[in-house]
């Protein structure tokens, strides 16, 4: 997390300078600084990337191409900061935006948005100018993307449970960004029964913006618990643009609160023996103060 923050802030307000990752230099004044990323699939990557040049540049340009081409191809372009071109393939449209808008900056880092194991692959940077004869490719070197299966697990904080108290849960999607908020369901399974959708107060995901970049999505379930749903298991399943999905099940502890039973002075207390649920009758004493 920490480790995240400081990387975007760098990224922000690096002036052109090579402060990370590699650095490869092709000619005279022509150098790119780059690290090759790992990131899982429904979440997104965000690649450092910075540069110098001989001219002021005007627009930035990625290609995504085969790591044996010395040069990309017009039809490779996964992003082009040009708004008047056409020539992004369409399944990149969108998803690929500059963490520095002023591309004078020399500031080339991106963030690739909803990635699927697709965008995994060999990307080129270009950069050109107002003249004619500004305009350069690095082809000293291509950035590696590795795009891997969802792998990281949502979070389930569930607070102590009374019964007939209401409570909120809470269920936290993984990673710290997405691009296209993700859909959240919740569903809970008693013992030797199916799942199904939990009766309450669900409400819509939510998204709080950590950093420019860094966004956190969750979701809370409200409801008030009873004796039947001790021991009942409760899941949180968060669904990513792309079919990627992650989920995270616990048990849920109810505290039995026996004043929830006595409205005519006796009350039903269950119980359960070998599996069986049973309800057993209980006196509700109730102490009366007389203030003389």
């Amino acid at each position: 997390m920490l480790v995240f923050i400081w990387l975007t802030v760098s990224l922000s307000t690096n002036k052109g300078a090579l402060g990370w990752g590699e650095q490869f230099c092709q000619h005279l004044g022509y150098c790119v600084n780059f690290e090759n990323i790992t990131a899982e699939a429904g979440l997104c990557a965000v690649i450092p990337c910075s540069f110098t040049s001989r001219f002021e540049p005007k627009y930035i340009i990625w290609y995504k191409c085969e790591y044996h081409k010395e040069i990309c191809r017009v039809s490779d372009t996964v992003f082009n900061s040009d708004k008047r071109s056409s020539n992004v393939q369409s399944g990149f449209k969108g998803r690929v935006s500059l963490l520095e808008p002023d591309v004078t900056q020399k500031n080339c880092s991106i963030i690739v948005n909803d990635l699927r194991v697709s965008d995994s692959g060999y990307y080129q940077l270009r950069v050109e100018g107002e003249g004619e004869k500004d305009k350069f490719t690095f082809t000293v070197a291509k950035l590696l993307l590795s795009v891997t299966d969802l792998n990281q697990k949502a979070e389930l904080k569930i607070p102590p449970l009374t019964d007939g108290q209401q409570v909120t849960l809470t269920c936290t999607a993984p990673g710290f960004c997405s691009g296209s908020p993700p859909i959240f369901t919740w569903m809970w399974r008693r013992k030797a029964e199916n799942s199904s959708h939990i009766p309450g107060n669900i409400t819509a995901s939510t998204t709080e913006n950590l950093t420019a970049v860094a966004q956190s999505h969750s979701s809370t379930l409200t409801f008030k618990p009873s004796v039947e749903n001790h021991n009942t298991d409760i899941s949180c399943k968060v669904s990513f643009i792309g079919g990627k999905t992650t989920e995270e099940t616990a048990t849920l502890n109810v505290n039995f609160n026996p004043m929830n039973h006595c409205d005519s002075g006796y009350g039903v207390l269950p119980w359960v023996v070998a599996g069986v649920s049973l309800g057993v009758n209980v006196l509700c004493m109730i102490q009366i103060l007389v203030l003389w």
